[in-house]
């Protein structure tokens, strides 16, 4: 598989090889090692989720308090949807920014967002299907989002109406979010996901 970064720290594009033959294909779409070289420390798997989206649904921004924050690795196995990393992380220099990552069932592409930054997508197709595995289970004290139509973030959904559940509708914009405290620290992230490399662990022996 080839790992890229993203323009937004803490997030990457991963491209699987795939290997087909009249009977299917075979693929490996997660790697412990590989994104542990990648990123700089191994994702502990806590929680994995599956959600199902008919078009024009769009969900997020979802974040959570860091610590312990939700890193993500994020795949779509049925469909196709638009991935979109946000950066909520204040004093971030990219800070506001956002980065979209079709992700669908042809190229099998995921992405890796670490912990601080905010995640969304909109369905592209019915029964869009994504499959998620986090690095913490869910904390519904901790967990957060910011509206996904705000005009100040900009995002370019490609829905003419974008279908919301009401918690996303009822979200508070970029900026209120940060008036209230609500938004991750750009030093308390990077701090954070410091302390989660093992000094001298060689990723190729596992764990």
């Amino acid at each position: 598989m080839k790992i890229r970064q993203l323009g937004i720290e803490g997030a990457w594009e991963i491209s699987p090889q795939q290997h087909g033959d009249p009977r299917g294909l075979f693929m490996e779409w997660y790697r412990f090692d590989r994104l542990a070289e990648a990123v700089g420390h191994p994702l502990r798997l806590a929680q994995a989720n599956l959600s199902v989206s008919a078009r024009g649904v769009v969900r997020g921004i979802h974040f959570a308090d860091v610590p312990p924050g939700q890193a993500k690795y994020v795949t779509c196995v049925r469909g196709a949807v638009l991935d979109v990393i946000v950066d909520l992380r204040v004093g971030s220099p990219t800070f506001g920014r956002w980065e979209g990552v079709r992700l669908d069932d042809v190229d099998r592409r995921a992405v890796y967002l670490s912990e601080g930054l905010g995640h969304g997508f909109c369905a592209l197709t019915d029964d869009a299907t994504l499959s998620y595995l986090c690095s913490t289970t869910y904390n519904p004290t901790g967990e957060h989002a910011v509206h996904p139509l705000d005009a100040d973030l900009a995002i370019e959904w490609p829905a003419e109406a974008p279908q919301l559940s009401a918690r996303d509708a009822a979200a508070p914009t970029l900026a209120q979010a940060r008036e209230s405290g609500l938004l991750p620290q750009y030093e308390a992230c990077r701090a954070f996901t410091a302390s989660l490399r093992p000094d001298g662990m060689s990723y190729s022996d596992g764990m």
